[in-house]
This record gives structure tokens, C-alpha cells and sequence, in this order.
């Protein structure tokens, strides 16, 4: 294994909420030492980065990813979902089951796991499906997907409609340990919705999916949670009153997580003005009202978490009419400079992504020794620099679909060295 020697990095560490200058030295994939004095370590096997100026935070972790494979692989596979997530600063990443077959048993998810590590890439951990074939009739066998190497349970791409299978998933679910992730939608409310229903849908002319449809959702949610007192993560939130229900939900100390996604503080609605599909998501893009419902949540610690819901669909699908292209945007590779524009805008400290990014995915799905700098911590690592500035080029995607409304957009912000288990990828 690669010694390593990170040297004079601003060492940002969510589990002892500090900020400091430190050296840190790995071996054998393994943080081993951090000190705040120079580490005096000499040897033509040991590699040394220099972090001056930049920030060291534990691996990031994306919770809520879609690599489409087994069944899609031409919108992506496990390898390109990977690189992708390197490409972003990613350390580990976490995959919905709404592949083909669903990841609703061992085999399936046995198939996901074993793909992954036969590549030597980031980490992978698998989500399971809630009910048999993502279809909310029949709740899946969440034991085995718990013993086959699954972290939480999700029919993420569909909302669980019927309030006594999510209750009984939520008990099952409990049992196991294991998190239940919502995609919290009345699907009749949406009905054929395409974008937010508001004055822009109206002057498209093209049916609208009210805000109500994600509310209502995620307060059964809530008062569910509360009930049977599970553990229940509500991901990817939208709108101004569903972080209303957030604070009543936090407020009476429900064991509840919540997640936005970077394209929820970053667009709005009008965005799909000119028909762009690379816009088009369920949830969809709100109002600026929303967004900034959203970024202020954020400042004020409301959420647990930022993930990307990277969600990769082929050009062809994508370059069709509104009406007919699929939901999702590809958001690995964008996710982090996203976020840092909260931090030069001053809603978040670096800390405070950290956090978000890191800690908190890793508390949630109780993934081991991740999300913190400490001595004994797999030595899964990502240096930032906050300053840097780069374009989002086509040609340089590493995720083989590329839908994403941010393409030729200038960022300020990127991951300069990404280091899993020790291993340095440098981007």
C-alpha cells in the first residue's frame, strides 16, 4: 500500500468540529497520524502533497446516485458512475435500486457490490428497493439485502403510495438498522406534471406539478416516522413549505434526515424556458422563491445532507420534446463546485459542507470509520481548492450520459486530489 504525507492542509474535521492546520500521514490505507507540527517522515517510498492554502476534508460521500446498471448500460454503468464520482470529488457513493432487474435481492445486489470492486475505483454501497420491482405492492426482502451488503432501502424514481407498506418498511427497516429513503410524491397530484405548475408552466402551456404534490408526501412521511418511531431519511426536498415541515419535524425531534440537491439552491423553473430538457427533474425546479427558502435552510443547519441524485439518461432520450424526455440530470461531477458557491456566497462554511457532504451521509448510513479525520479512519480523503476556476465541458464528462443544464458554466471551486483507502487520484 502507498504512504502518504499530506502536509500543511487546512484539516476540516465534522466529527470534532475543527479547523486547523495539520499534517496527516497514511499508511496501509489508514490514517495514522495527525499532528499539528510537521510530521518528519523521510523515504523514496512515500508521497507528499503539499495542501498549502487548501482545504483537507474527510471523503466525500454521495448517498443518492443512479448508475442504471445492471439493465441501462447505455445510460451508465458502475465504471463510468465511478469515474464520474471521482471527477467530483467523490469518495463513495451510495446507488438506487431502479435498475433492471431492481435491486430488490441478494443476487442483485451481491451483482452491484462484486462489479464495483473489481474495478479498484471509489466506494460503492447499495441502496436495496423497499418493494419487489420498485412497485409498491410487496415489501422486498430487506433482511437479505441487509446481510448481502445493502446500507438503507429506497424505492427512490417512485414514491411508496400505500401508507401500510411504507409503515411496515419503516418496523422491517427498523429491525435491521438500516435508514428508509423516501422519494416522498402524491404521484395523483403530479399526475402528468412536467415541470413546477406555476406562471412558467402556464406560459409554456405545459401541464404543471404543484409543490403541494412533495408536501403532503413528506408530512405522511413525517407523522409515520414519528408513529413508529424509524428511522426516515426524506430525500431530495424542493420547496420553501416542505422545509416548513422540515423545522416542525426537527423541532419535535423525530428521527428524520433531509436531503436537497445542489440544483434545488442553484436554478429555478426558468431554466426550461427554452424547452431545455436537460432541465426537466421530479422533483422539479421551483420558484426563486423556493431556491432561496432552500439556501437559507441550509445556513440556518435545517439539512443533513447534499446529495447530487445524479441521474444519467442518453442524449437520445433527452433530446426529444419536454413532453417526452425523462426526468433526471447528471449531477457527480458538478455537485461540490455547486456547493461552494454557498460557501464564497456565505451561507456555508467549509465546515458546514463537511458536514453535509461527508459526516452526516456516513452517520446516516452508518458507514464505518468514513466521514471524520481521525487517526485509525480509512484514509478516504478530499482536497479542495475553493479558488480554482474551471468550465464544465462536454467533452470532459466522465459519466457517459450527458445531461446537465450547467454545461459551459464557469465554476469557482474543485477537488484537486481525491485519496481512497490511500490511494491518491489526482484530478
Amino acid at each position: 500500500m502507498e504512504k502518504l504525507l499530506i502536509k500543511n492542509g487546512i484539516v476540516v474535521d465534522p466529527a470534532t468540529d475543527t479547523q486547523v492546520k495539520r499534517d496527516i500521514y497514511i499508511e496501509n490505507g489508514l490514517i495514522k497520524e495527525i499532528a499539528y507540527e510537521s510530521i518528519g517522515k523521510n523515504g523514496i517510498d512515500i508521497n507528499v502533497i503539499d495542501a498549502n492554502n487548501l482545504y483537507v476534508l474527510p471523503g466525500l460521500v454521495d448517498m443518492h446516485v443512479h448508475l442504471r446498471e445492471p439493465g441501462f448500460e447505455y445510460k451508465e454503468t458502475i465504471k463510468t458512475g465511478m469515474e464520474a464520482a471521482i471527477a467530483g470529488g467523490f469518495t463513495s457513493i451510495c446507488c438506487m435500486p431502479n435498475s433492471n432487474p431492481v435491486n430488490d435481492c441478494k443476487e442483485v445486489n451481491s451483482f452491484i457490490i462484486n462489479k464495483a470492486k473489481s474495478f479498484d475505483l471509489c466506494n460503492l454501497f447499495t441502496i436495496g428497493a423497499i418493494s419487489r420491482g420498485n412497485k409498491g405492492l410487496n415489501l422486498a426482502n430487506i433482511g437479505d439485502l441487509k446481510h448481502s451488503g445493502a446500507v438503507g432501502v429506497s424505492d427512490d424514481g417512485r414514491p411508496v403510495e400505500d401508507s401500510s407498506l411504507m409503515a411496515r418498511a419503516l418496523l422491517y427497516a427498523k429491525t435491521f438498522d438500516m435508514p428508509v429513503i423516501s422519494h416522498s410524491e402524491d404521484i395523483k397530484l403530479r399526475g402528468k406534471g412536467l415541470m413546477n405548475e406555476g406562471i412558467i408552466s402556464h406560459k409554456l402551456g405545459v401541464n404543471g406539478i404543484p409543490s403541494a404534490s412533495e408536501e403532503i408526501a413528506i408530512f405522511r412521511d413525517i407523522k409515520l416516522a414519528e408513529y413508529y418511531g424509524a428511522s426516515l431519511h426524506i430525500a431530495h426536498v424542493s420547496t420553501k413549505g416542505s422545509v416548513e415541515l422540515i423545522k416542525m419535524a426537527k423541532n419535535k425531534g423525530i428521527n428524520i434526515t433531509f436531503e436537497t440537491c445542489p440544483h434545488y439552491f442553484s436554478i429555478t423553473e426558468e431554466s426550461l424556458l427554452s424547452y431545455n430538457t436537460n432541465a426537466k427533474m421530479n422533483p422539479p425546479l421551483r420558484t426563486m422563491e423556493d431556491v432561496n427558502a432552500i439556501k437559507n435552510a441550509l445556513k440556518e443547519g435545517l439539512f443533513d445532507v447534499i446529495a447530487s441524485d445524479h441521474a444519467p439518461h442518453s442524449e437520445d432520450e433527452k433530446n426529444t420534446t419536454l413532453d417526452e424526455a425523462p426526468f433526471g440530470i447528471i449531477g457527480l461531477e458538478t455537485s461540490l463546485a455547486l456547493t461552494l458557491k454557498l460557501y464564497h456566497e456565505k451561507y456555508l462554511s467549509m465546515l458546514d459542507i463537511a458536514k453535509l457532504m461527508s459526516f452526516n451521509p456516513a452517520r446516516i448510513l452508518k458507514l464505518q470509520n468514513r466521514g471524520g479525520i481521525r487517526n485509525g479512519n480509512i484514509a478516504d480523503i478530499t482536497i479542495v481548492d475553493p479558488g480554482k476556476k474551471w468550465t464544465y465541458k462536454k467533452e470532459n464528462i466522465k459519466s457517459l450520459s450527458k445531461n446537465s443544464p450547467f454545461i459551459n458554466k464557469i465554476f469557482k471551486g474543485a477537488a484537486l486530489y481525491v485519496i481512497i483507502k490511500g490511494k491518491i487520484f489526482n484530478l
